[in-house]
């Protein structure tokens, strides 16, 4: 269909073309490129952040954070219930348990206000996980974290430009991560970042990322971990992308702005939260959540708006629900009511930075359409 709308689209009309020359011009394609250290440090210092190790994806970046972190077998980590399954492999793959929590059904968010009646003496860390928007609220947590000594490892991998209270998502906790996959508000293509203020940590993570080669025998490993090396091509595309992120931050807001105004009188739908006391919504995706009085779940939404030449993506599958996880034993008798139902009922339109407003206006007919029909 030619004239099919994606569900995203990456902006690369900036510097993206003139420093990919550069790269391919001096032949510094490989990690070891100086684009590779510049986007560290700008990246990291962008959300005030003293060290940046940049990895393959974001994946790579939560499994570095929670190796370097020493968390393994018979360790705990708090985490939220309705995410990506990257967070909950990143725990196991090491031995330790994810402990599930409940979303907030209004900002899809961890419910911060449940995190302390599942800590135990195995608990080693608290993960934050912002979702689509939002971020978590952060203070609660980090408090517990203090009254309990644990551990926060911040997954704000949706969250470029997005701020708690003023300050940066992206700085809280331990140590936090990013992704830069197509559909970020900073792209690399592949690629994601570990950012800390923790010295050694952030070689930790140096080490991790590269095969745990050591620095003075650089073939003897007294650990094994991946390599999750990220390229000098990634790096130049990934410095255009930040340098246009206030850019990019305020024309997702006016795209989110379009939707709100225009989808808001449509019946079996619930918007995205526009605003918190601690953030507004960057709308990494434009999120809808069908209402209890609609029967259809969000698949079949999904199926009559690609019938309709318009791209959607249902939101996240629960961690406690995955076919992997239960076969393994995990979290057989647990249920969460919010997750599950975000889990079934929201989807996301198209809402990739390269949109234009008339593909907007036919996403808005379409989801109208659709609506009128269920």
């Amino acid at each position: 269909m030619s004239d099919f709308i994606p569900v995203n689209e990456p902006l690369l009309n900036g510097n993206e073309k003139k420093y990919l020359c550069e790269c391919i011009d001096t032949g510094w394609i490989s990690s070891e490129g100086p684009f590779v250290k510049e986007f560290e440090k700008k990246m990291s210092a962008s959300v005030n952040r003293e060290y940046g190790i940049a990895v393959s994806n974001g994946t790579a970046a939560l499994e570095t954070a929670v190796q370097a972190l020493g968390i393994g077998e018979g360790d705990e980590v708090i985490m939220p219930a309705f995410t990506i399954i990257s967070c909950a492999m990143a725990v196991t793959k090491t031995g330790a348990v994810p402990v599930l929590i409940d979303s907030d059904v209004h900002t899809w968010n961890m419910k911060a206000d449940e995190i302390e009646a599942k800590i135990t003496d195995r608990t080693k860390a608290v993960m934050i996980v912002h979702l689509y928007g939002l971020p978590v609220e952060v203070n609660e947590i980090l408090a517990l974290a203090d009254k309990y000594h644990l551990k926060v490892i911040e997954d704000a991998a949706e969250m470029h430009g997005q701020t708690y209270y003023g300050k940066p998502c992206g700085s809280f906790g331990d140590i936090s991560i990013f992704s830069f996959y197509p559909n970020k508000h900073i792209t690399t293509g592949e690629g994601g970042m570990v950012v800390t203020d923790s010295k050694e940590l952030a070689e930790r993570c140096q080490m991790i990322r590269n095969l745990c080669f050591k620095k003075d025998a650089r073939y003897v490993h007294d650990e094994l971990s991946d390599n999750y090396r990220f390229t000098n091509l990634q790096a130049a595309v990934g410095l255009a992308q930040l340098e246009r992120l206030d850019e990019f931050i305020e024309r997702k807001r006016a795209m989110g702005k379009y939707y709100t105004e225009r989808l808001q009188e449509v019946k079996g739908l619930m918007l995205p939260v526009e605003k918190t006391e601690y953030a507004d919504n960057i709308y990494w995706v434009y999120g809808l959540v069908l209402t209890k009085e609609i029967q259809a779940d969000n698949r079949m939404v999904q199926k009559r708006l690609t019938e309709e030449g318009i791209g959607s993506r249902t939101f996240f599958w629960c961690m406690h629900e995955q076919p992997v996880y239960r076969r393994a034993g995990l979290f057989l008798d647990e249920t969460y009511v919010n997750a599950e139902y975000l889990a079934r009922k929201g989807f996301y339109i198209p809402s990739g930075l390269a949109l234009t407003e008339a593909q907007m206006d036919r996403v808005i007919l379409g989801v109208k359409h659709v609506m009128d029909q269920l």
